[in-house]
């Protein structure tokens, strides 16, 4: 009697169950990163309502102005995380100084590197206080530093106080804007300009919508 050997391999249900396990995990994995991404786009959001929010409330406080508080004799005789090494500015005049070459590189002693350590000191902002130079400025969700600029930029009609915030992927600048703004990249509260790594905020408004494959600074208005 002949013996018919029976064919090795999966059948046609088996791949499709095959299939559907590997779309699932798939999809698990996309819904993830996607999860992670508007995680960090609510903590971009957040960062920035946060730190205007501790700007007022210092001013309230102090009745001054963070990073231009001063002089060092007065910060410090309040005790607390006030005491030496804090600084402050020797004669505040009521205006953060802080061009936007210097946003992201502040130099010792700046009112834009003071800013921080300020806010920090008086519990407004979490970090060390005595932080200094670009350790000063806060991490964000995407690696960059979170600094302030107070000059034209972006197209703004005249100088402002700005909190920004540096390397931001270009979907997720987007995201911000719409949250926080009219979701136009050259115009109102939010604008942007385009550059990875830390780049300064541009004078000039950037003209093209936001591009997803690139990296933006992004700004707001305190």
């Amino acid at each position: 009697m002949r013996m018919v050997k029976k064919q090795g391999g999966f059948t046609l249900v088996e791949i499709a169950i095959v299939l559907v396990i590997v779309g699932l995990l798939l999809a698990g994995v996309l819904k993830g990163q996607e999860m992670i991404e508007n995680g960090r786009v609510k903590s971009g959001v957040s960062d920035l309502n946060g730190v205007a929010a501790a700007y007022n409330s210092y001013l309230d406080r102090y009745k001054t102005l963070p990073g231009d508080d001063g002089p060092t004799a007065a910060i410090n005789a309040r005790g607390g995380n006030f005491v030496a090494p804090m600084v402050g500015n020797a004669a505040p005049n009521g205006v953060i100084l802080a061009a936007a070459a210097t946003t992201f590189a502040p130099a010792a002693g700046a009112e834009n590197e003071l800013f921080f350590r300020h806010l920090r000191a008086a519990g407004y902002l979490s970090g060390d206080a005595n932080a200094a130079l670009i350790n000063a400025l806060p991490l964000n969700a995407w690696g960059g530093r979170t600094g302030v600029v107070n000059v034209v930029t972006q197209g703004r009609p005249a100088a402002r106080l700005q909190v920004c915030m540096g390397n931001v992927p270009g979907k997720a600048a987007a995201a911000m804007d719409v949250q926080l703004d009219d979701g136009i990249i050259g115009t109102g509260d939010v604008r942007s300009t385009v550059g990875p790594n830390n780049i300064a905020p541009a004078a000039a408004a950037t003209p093209a919508a936001y591009n997803e494959g690139l990296f933006y600074t992004v700004c707001r208005n305190i």
